[in-house]
């Protein structure tokens, strides 16, 4: 239905709206951003995604690139046609990738200082003794027995060298303090 005559408004001019940071923001949602740093430092914007991966050696279509045999018919080897293989003449990212891919992957998982105080400082006071570190005014949250030996346990298993080092350094105190006293 048309508009009644006269009853459009004319466009005024957004003087409050940033056109530096409206135009890249449309350019970023024109071309996606690359997040892998290899790939987009090879990548050429004058050619299509196909022909970028191919290059890099690399598949757009996994499905394809790796065919599934079909079960049902089996192929003699003088009639399976091989494909030409394209042209890779960006071998150094397939090879970053490779290389980024086989690093050992990083333990991301840490306990809090908090923690690690809280463990050493019951350990050193009371050694074994859960019940005890259960009563001692350190234990702000009232944990039970059972949960601040998961705690130790806890702790025990991500530092193994350095639980050893403490409980070594332990061992030295107490000899040290027992050889004074005779």
């Amino acid at each position: 239905m048309p508009k009644a005559k006269g009853k459009t408004r004319r466009q005024k001019f957004g003087y409050n709206v940033n056109r530096k940071r409206l135009n890249r923001n449309a350019r970023r949602k024109a071309a996606p951003r690359i997040e892998c740093s290899h790939i987009r430092h090879a990548w050429d914007h004058a050619k299509s995604v196909r022909q970028n991966l191919a290059e890099m050696g690399l598949a757009m279509d996994p499905n394809k690139a790796v065919p599934l045999r079909k079960r049902k018919v089996k192929a003699m080897d003088i009639d399976v046609e091989e494909r030409p293989k394209e042209l890779v003449r960006k071998p150094y990212v397939l090879n970053d990738l490779e290389a980024e891919a086989s690093l050992p992957e990083k333990k991301g998982n840490t306990l809090s200082r908090d923690l690690i105080d809280y463990v050493r400082y019951m350990v050193e006071n009371h050694g074994e003794d859960y019940k005890a570190m259960a009563r001692d005014e350190k234990n702000y949250y009232q944990d039970t027995p059972k949960q601040i030996r998961n705690k130790i346990n806890v702790y025990k298993r991500f530092y193994p060298v350095e639980w050893q080092a403490f409980i070594d350094s332990l061992q030295k105190n107490k000899m040290e303090v027992e050889g004074q006293k005779i």
